[in-house]
């Protein structure tokens, strides 16, 4: 299952134990160097007491549900400085929002990074969807970026293998329950995500 980012700010951690809601998600902490969240920062009444950290691991999750991640119990919460990597990314102070995207070739700016696509089964961001800057905003007020075309990150950009703005994200729909991403093939070349509706509407036409 793949969702936005950004859903899951406040999003509920359920503990089996309490059988209840026992804190919720401040924020997912990214490894730059393999852009998975590996923790998720978390804050709420319980985490007040002094004897409980306020990191949740993402192998400590034992479901992903709608209704929130849910743990056996709030002794799966840890402090920063009980992992060793988790410590050394958090020192990192890396944040994935904001960044500029720029292509490899022509070192051209994009845009910023806004949001990004989470696969759930491992926690992988799967596409980043960046902002457009003013200019190119009012054609094309976002892309998304399948994790596949980046090549190189640091602190300041995220640059990838990619002169054309070729993927755009499609809007939503007001019906829509839930936001769908433009998922890429990497093994083909992308396209406009609007080809396919206007040649079944040139089709259909022609057939009129």
């Amino acid at each position: 299952m793949l969702v936005i980012g950004s859903s899951l700010t406040g999003f509920p951690i359920l503990s089996i134990h309490l059988g209840g809601e026992v804190a919720y998600v401040e924020h997912a902490i990214v490894d730059p160097e393999t852009l998975k969240i590996i923790a998720f920062e978390l804050s709420g009444d319980v985490i007040v007491d002094p004897e409980i950290g306020n990191i949740l691991m993402v192998e400590d999750i034992r479901e992903y549900s709608p209704e929130g991640f849910i743990v056996d119990s709030t002794d799966v919460f840890v402090e920063k400085d009980d992992v060793i990597h988790l410590k050394e990314v958090l020192d990192l102070g890396f944040n994935l929002i904001g960044l500029k995207v720029v292509t490899k070739k022509e070192n051209r700016k994009l845009g910023k990074v806004e949001d990004f696509t989470i696969d759930m089964n491992s926690f992988m961001i799967y596409q980043l969807i960046v902002k457009r800057p003013l200019m190119q905003s009012f054609t094309d007020p976002q892309l998304t970026i399948n994790r596949s075309q980046i090549t190189e990150i640091d602190d300041f950009k995220i640059t990838i293998d990619h002169d054309r703005e070729e993927i755009q994200l499609p809007t939503k729909k007001k019906n829509d329950e839930e936001f769908v991403p433009n998922f890429v093939n990497p093994f083909r070349k992308p396209s406009y995500a609007g080809q396919d509706e206007e040649s079944s509407e040139s089709s259909s036409k022609t057939s009129e």
